[in-house]
């Protein structure tokens, strides 16, 4: 994205700080992770995050909404991605099968990107605050999954069944992410395909334990 000029915040912005302006999505959510970091979730302002990166609040409200949204990046671009990963299926593959390689897929990022990724979910999943809009942000994520077990079922989405299997898969994955912030050897995306083949199985299967 093309940087932004701060005309809404005459005489301020970089003249309060001797960095260079740091007007893209990536580079502030970059400089809010490493505030983050040091600062704290909670102890960690807009203010804060306009300051460091030499722009004005109004500058920052143009990228991101709230510190909230912040954490969550690209969240609308990445549920677009799922949804499409998901309609490409293949309609001949088993539904667990075909949800799990979508998930798997979702959450493949390159490695360099891998400890950003690492403290995004961290925030996500252990910040009291961020709790109440998580949980509206999955409840987003969990939808695209239950719309694709309807369809498979050839069910309405409303139906018991493919709302189980939203609530369950999603469910999977949270279990798979906890576990890799505790275990930094751990590969995600095999926490992740063991967590839904889990689920698959009906944790009957010993051979499918960790």
């Amino acid at each position: 994205m093309a940087p932004l000029r701060d005309t809404g915040d005459a005489g301020t912005g970089s003249a309060r700080t001797g960095r260079p302006r740091a007007t893209s999505r990536a580079a502030l959510e970059r400089l809010g992770f490493e505030l983050f970091a040091r600062q704290g979730f909670d102890g960690t302002t807009v203010d804060d995050i306009a300051d460091a990166a030499g722009i004005g609040r109004r500058t920052f409200f143009r990228y991101f909404a709230s510190k909230n949204d912040l954490v969550w990046g690209d969240f609308e671009d990445q549920l677009a991605r799922l949804d499409a990963l998901l309609a490409a299926a293949d309609p001949d593959m088993p539904m667990m099968d075909a949800l799990c390689e979508a998930v798997v897929e979702f959450n493949r990022f390159d490695p360099a990107m891998v400890p950003w990724h690492r403290q995004r979910m961290a925030l996500i999943l252990r910040v009291p605050t961020l709790q109440a809009d998580s949980a509206v942000r999955y409840a987003s994520w969990r939808a695209l999954v239950t719309e694709f077990a309807a369809r498979r079922l050839d069910r309405p989405a409303s139906g018991m069944m493919p709302r189980l299997i939203g609530s369950t898969v999603l469910a999977a994955c949270v279990a798979g992410y906890e576990q890799w912030l505790t275990d930094e050897d751990a590969d995600l995306s095999d926490l992740l395909e063991l967590a839904v083949r889990q689920l698959a199985a009906g944790f009957g299967d010993p051979a499918l334990r960790p």
